[in-house]
């Protein structure tokens, strides 16, 4: 039976178990028109016991691992997280900053390129402007495709995504 999931809404927050030794939380705090309308999530670097309950004031206020794309109730469908409330405060949007590879993935029977100098950069809901070489601040732009529930837990859990992309240098 197709389990049937309530939409999700911006403030909401969710708390991953990872490994069964501990949980972590994420917020959806905005959705970027330019990036297929995804969610916008910012993922916490507090990990928090599994008898741990939190206030969501508490949540909000810690250290921000990463911000990402995904779709927020696919990860509640695929039970990679489950919602635990709302609160409004969503942290800056503004300096939130992503970035995108025109070498990203490779055709069948080619290798992956390692490093690319065709990047792509912008802020949530603003155009994509192309910088080729990524320098400056533009390095600490988030990777900007939209994720799927596991790859999202995989980064909160080792610090990295799944699959390949390329690197900046």
């Amino acid at each position: 039976m197709i389990k049937r999931v309530r939409s999700t809404k911006v403030g909401d927050i969710f708390c991953a178990v990872i490994d069964g030794q501990y949980k972590m939380y994420l917020q959806y705090i905005v959705s970027d028109i330019t990036q297929l309308n995804s969610d916008v999530i910012r993922a916490f670097k507090k990990k928090y016991s599994l008898d741990d309950s939190p206030e969501l004031a508490e949540i909000v206020k810690d250290e921000v691992a990463f911000y990402a794309h995904c779709c927020t109730r696919a990860g509640i469908k695929r039970e990679y997280w489950e919602w635990v409330g709302n609160i409004s405060d969503v942290g800056p949007i503004e300096p939130i900053l992503f970035r995108s590879s025109e070498d990203e993935g490779h055709r069948k029977g080619e290798e992956p390129v390692k490093t690319s100098f065709k990047w792509w950069i912008w802020k949530v809901n603003e155009e994509h402007k192309y910088v080729g070489k990524l320098e400056g601040e533009n390095r600490k732009a988030e990777i900007g495709g939209v994720f799927p529930p596991k790859y999202i837990v995989k980064r909160m859990q080792t610090g990295m995504y799944g699959g390949v992309y390329p690197s900046f240098e």
